[in-house]
Order: C-alpha cells, then structure tokens, then sequence
C-alpha cells in the first residue's frame, strides 16, 4: 500500500526536531488513509529506535553522512532506494539546508512535483493537498499533484512532535548511497550561540533598524534574559552588521513559534513577518502606528523603545 516517507535529519548525533515534525505530518495523513508511515536516516539503532517510538513504522539505514546537508546526490541515491523499497508515493523533508537541495533533485529524477516551505497537509479525494506560504508570508497558497508520486518540504514549528512511545514496534533495513557526490564540503562552521536556541525560545526578543543603533541589543539580550528567552533581530539590522546572522528572524531566516514574541523597533516587512506569524502572542514597541508589525500585534505600545523597554526590565526584576 502507498504511504509516506520521510528523510529524517540528524544533530548532535540525535534525530533533528525538525524530523519528529515531519513524522507528525505524516502520521496525521497516515490517520487520514494516506497509507504506513516510514523514515529513512543516516545512521545507526539508536537513531531508528527514535523515529519508531515517534511514529515510523519502517526505517531504512543509510550509510554515514548519506544525509549530511552539501549531500544532495548520495542523499537522493539514498531516499530514492527508501522509496521504492518502501513503495511510498509521498517523500516529505524539512525546509532545511538539505530539504532545499534535495527536493528538487528528487523531483528530477521522479518526474515529479514538488511542493516548498509547505506549513499543512492534508487528504483531499483521497489525494494530498499541501498549504504554503506565498507573497513573502502575506497569503497562502493550496497546491496538489497531478502526478503519483508528491515530494514537499514542510516548515520548521508548523506540526508539534508527538510524545515518544516506548513500546512502539518497527522494522529496519539497509538501503544504499551509491550515487557520486560531485559536491564536495571542505569544511562548516557552527554558528556560535549562548543560552537558549533561537528556534526553541518560548519567549523571543527581537530588534530591527529601529533602534537606530546596535548597543541597543545589549538592552534586548537582558531583557530576554530576565524572561528566559532569546534575541532575534530583523534581516535589516543583521544586514547593517548589528546583530550575528544566525540570530535572524524571517524568510531568510529562523523561523520561531514562541509564546511571546517582542518585537521592538521592526516595521514588519513580509519576510520577517513570514518567520514569526506562528508566535501565540506578538507585542509591538514602535513609534510609528501604523506600522505593519503593530496593525499584526495582539499589545502594542506606540512609543519611543528607549522609554519602554528599560521599564520593563525594571518591571520585570521587581517580581523576583
């Protein structure tokens, strides 16, 4: 019977977030009709062991590094053997590094269609539909295939993992990675980060080219600080060198859901909107009110930020 397979990610030597995700997606389109859910990873048990008790019901080992971002010709050889092993007529990845590379190639070689940056699936005539996002995050766009076999990445934060379940059972096989890999990584580079990760942050502060000058994130970074979160910044204020790149919030950028996201001194331009529109609570600092990012605020606070968030840092250090 078709189902779904899924190209599970790795870091730190554990299945990426964005991988249990994607089993979400899958498992809520297996519960649909959508046909078993299936996985396939570069690497050894304890990796498979993860993805059965979230949800996989096969899992195909690739060789080491199969499935490293940079790797998109081994990765394909890879999830193409998966896929015909698994008879599975839906590949889903992550919008990630190697999601980007690695759909389209696969569509090539399928001669199929793919479907990028996709934030919802579902079952419609006993067919996959997938939203995504369009206009820079303004609209969203419905998309289905006409042909048999349908690849998508989907959007980091779109689909909560579901909680692991120990007594899951599965099966796993090996599948191999014999494709060359004309691309060759000399070296990466992680990005240095204190404290909480960006992406995982419940309460997010971010700046933009409003603040006018970059000492102004020292103040942000305490006040995230205080409330157990972390800083973002604008693509504007990362373009002008104020804030590290890896910190960006956007198309661009990370893409956050966090319980609270400050937004302080940023218009609201559509690509930055686009990477944090799924936060439950937005609240707006900025003088202009008319600005897009305070018309989308739950709060906003028309006013100069200098006035405002020292305030709050204030507020915030009597409740201790």
């Amino acid at each position: 019977m078709p189902g779904t397979l899924i190209v599970a990610e790795t870091s730190g030597g554990e299945v990426a977030p964005v991988s249990l995700e994607l089993l979400a997606a899958a498992s809520a389109l297996a519960a649909e009709g959508a046909g078993p859910v299936s996985a396939v990873v570069a690497g050894g048990e304890a990796l498979a062991r993860t993805l059965i008790e979230h949800g996989a019901e096969h899992v195909y080992a690739a060789p080491e590094g199969a499935l490293d971002p940079g790797c998109a010709e081994r990765g394909a050889s890879a999830v193409l053997a998966a896929r015909e092993a698994a008879g599975a007529d839906t590949v889903l990845m992550g919008q990630t590094s190697l999601g980007r590379d690695l759909a389209p190639l696969l569509a090539f070689r399928l001669r199929a269609g793919a479907a990028m940056d996709c934030v919802a699936l579902t079952l419609a005539d006993g067919r996959p539909r997938a939203t995504r996002s369009c206009y820079g995050g303004n609209a969203v766009a419905e998309v289905s295939w006409r042909g048999d076999v349908r690849i998508a990445t989907l959007k980091a934060k779109a689909w909560d993992a579901a909680e692991p379940d120990a007594s899951r059972q599965g099966e796993t096989s090996a599948v191999e990675a014999d494709a060359e890999q004309r691309v060759r990584v000399i070296a990466t580079e992680a990005a240095e980060a204190e404290g909480v990760r960006l992406e995982d942050a419940e309460v997010v502060v971010s700046g933009g080219r409003g603040l006018g000058d970059p000492s102004a994130f020292a103040m942000l970074e305490e006040l995230a600080g205080l409330l157990g979160g972390a800083t973002g910044a604008s693509r504007a204020a990362c373009d002008l060198g104020w804030y590290p790149p890896a910190q960006q919030v956007g198309l661009t950028g990370k893409t956050v859901t966090p319980a609270l996201y400050l937004a302080v001194g940023i218009s609201g331009a559509s690509q930055h909107m686009a990477g944090m529109a799924g936060s439950k609570n937005i609240v707006a600092i900025n003088r202009d009110p008319d600005a897009n990012m305070v018309r989308a605020a739950r709060f906003a606070v028309v006013e100069d930020y200098k006035k405002v968030v020292p305030a709050l840092i204030e507020a915030v250090k009597a409740l201790d």
